[in-house]
C-alpha cells in the first residue's frame, strides 16, 4: 500500500488548526511516527496542498434531494437518483450523507427502503451512512411541507412503526414527535436497535422532550423550524439545550439550517452560545438545490423556488433549503460568531458522534477513514477526498501537486 504524505497544508486537528503532514496510506489516516521510527521509510507520494486548510469530510444528515432529484418521489428511479445526488456532494465537500424521506405513502418506504442501502463513499460518490426518516409519525400542527394525510399514529406502539417502514435495516434515524401516544415505547425500541431517534415536527413542551431524551432520543431536527416557538414560562423543545433534565453524560444534538433563511442570524448565535456542544450543521436540501428557479418536488408537495427561497406551492410554507453544505458553512461562520474550527467541526466532527461514528469519519485523528476536504482562506472547496483518493476536483482551483517516489 502506497506511504501518501499531504504536505504545504494545515490541518483542522484536536479543535485546533496546526502546520503539520497529513499522512495516509490504505485510506486510513496514520500517525507518521511509526514510519519514521519503525518503518524507518519514507513516503511514496508527496502532495503539495499549496498551503491549502484540510478539514474532515463534511456529513450531511438531513438532506431530501438535488440536482433534480427528490428520494421520496423519484420512486422508480431512486437508486440513480440517489447516485447522482451522492455524486454532486463531492464538490461540496460532502463525503458522507443521510437520504431523508419526509413524509409519504406506506408504498413509498416499502419500495424506497430496500433500494437505499448503506454503502462507501468513492469516485462515484459520498459514502451513504443511512436513511433518515422525517415522519410520518409526526404532528400535524407542525407539518410543515409534509403531507397530512400521510402523517400516522403510533397506535399499535413499535408494530404501527414497522407496517409502515417494514425492514429498518437501511435506517440510521427516524425523526418523531414525542407528544405521540405510545412514543416512549417507540423511541426504546428504536434506540435498543441502534437507530438515533431525533424530535421535530412537534407541538411538544419541555417536559415531554425531556421525557423523550430520557429514554433514548439525542437529536433535534431543524431546530426552530417545525416546533413550538420558544417561550419564557415553557421553552418547548428548544429549552432541551438548556435543561437539567438531561440524562448525565448525555449529549442533546441539533440540527440547525444555516442557509441565510431558515434560521435568523440572532438565532443561530443564540443556539451556538447555550448548547455549541450539540450543535450540527444540516441542509435539509430539496431537489432544486443545483438548479435553477421553478417548481420543483419535495415528496408529494409541489415546491416553488424563487429568491433563492423554496415554498411549498401558493403557499408561503419553507419548505428545505436550496443551499448545499460548504455554503452553509460559510454562512454559519460569518453569522454566529465563532471561529474557523468550529464551524468546520459542525459540518463534519459533531454530526459524526451524533451517530457514534467519529472514530471513523469527521476527524483527521490517526486511525479514522481519510475522507477529508482541502478549502482555500475563504473556506472553497478545492478538492474532496474518500478513503486518500481524491474524487473531485474544482477546476478553478490550484490542483494539488502530486510527486511519486
Amino acid at each position: 500500500m502506497k506511504l501518501i504524505q499531504f504536505r504545504n497544508c494545515r490541518l483542522v486537528r484536536n479543535h485546533l488548526i496546526v502546520r503539520e503532514d497529513l499522512w495516509v496510506r490504505g485510506g486510513k489516516i496514520i500517525d507518521p511516527m511509526g514510519v519514521f521510527f519503525d518503518e524507518q521509510r519514507h513516503s511514496d507520494v508527496q502532495i503539495d496542498c499549496h498551503g491549502a486548510l484540510i478539514a474532515p469530510g463534511f456529513i450531511d444528515l438531513q438532506i431530501n434531494g438535488g440536482y433534480g432529484v427528490d428520494f421520496s418521489h423519484d420512486v422508480n428511479s431512486v437508486q440513480e437518483g440517489v447516485s447522482k445526488v451522492a455524486r454532486g456532494l463531492l464538490s461540496h465537500g460532502v463525503t458522507s450523507f443521510c437520504p431523508t424521506l419526509v413524509t409519504s405513502p406506506i408504498a413509498t418506504y416499502t419500495q424506497v427502503l430496500p433500494k437505499i442501502p448503506r454503502r462507501a463513499g468513492s469516485a462515484e460518490g459520498a459514502t451513504i451512512l443511512g436513511v433518515h426518516l422525517e415522519g410520518p409519525f409526526i404532528n400535524p400542527s407542525k407539518k410543515g411541507a409534509h403531507p397530512e394525510g400521510c402523517i400516522r399514529e403510533f397506535s399499535r406502539g413499535f408494530d404501527s412503526l414497522l407496517e409502515v417502514y417494514g425492514d429498518l435495516q437501511n435506517v440510521s434515524i427516524v425523526t418523531i414527535a414525542p407528544e405521540k401516544e405510545n412514543a416512549k415505547e417507540v423511541i426504546e425500541e428504536l434506540t435498543r436497535r441502534g437507530i438515533t431517534v431525533s424530535l421535530g415536527h412537534t407541538m411538544a413542551n419541555l417536559k415531554e422532550g425531556e421525557l423523550a431524551c430520557q429514554h433514548g432520543a439525542t437529536l433535534i431536527t431543524h431546530l426552530f423550524n417545525a416546533m413550538l416557538p420558544f417561550h419564557h414560562r415553557d421553552p418547548g423543545i428548544v429549552g432541551l439545550l438548556a435543561s437539567n433534565r438531561i440524562p448525565p453524560g448525555k449529549t442533546i444534538y441539533y440540527g440547525i439550517i444555516a442557509d441565510g433563511i431558515h434560521t435568523h442570524p440572532a438565532a443561530l448565535r443564540i443556539a451556538y452560545r447555550v448548547h455549541p456542544e450539540g450543535l450540527i450543521l444540516v441542509t435539509d436540501a430539496i431537489s432544486a438545490m443545483g438548479l435553477s428557479e421553478g417548481t420543483h418536488h419535495i415528496g408529494q408537495m409541489s415546491v416553488d423556488v424563487s429568491g433563492g427561497r423554496a415554498y411549498v406551492a401558493g403557499t408561503k410554507t419553507l419548505c428545505g433549503s436550496i443551499a448545499p453544505m460548504d455554503e452553509c458553512v460559510r454562512i454559519f461562520l460569518e453569522s454566529a460568531g465563532c471561529d474557523t474550527v468550529f464551524a468546520l467541526e459542525a459540518a463534519s466532527l459533531a454530526p459524526a458522534k451524533c451517530l457514534g461514528i467519529a472514530g471513523k469519519k469527521g476527524t483527521l485523528d490517526f486511525g479514522a477513514d481519510a475522507d477529508f476536504v482541502l478549502l482555500d482562506d475563504k473556506l472553497g472547496v478545492c478538492s474532496t477526498w474518500i478513503s486518500g483518493e481524491c474524487v473531485y476536483r474544482n477546476p478553478e482551483k490550484m490542483a494539488p501537486i502530486v510527486n511519486e517516489s
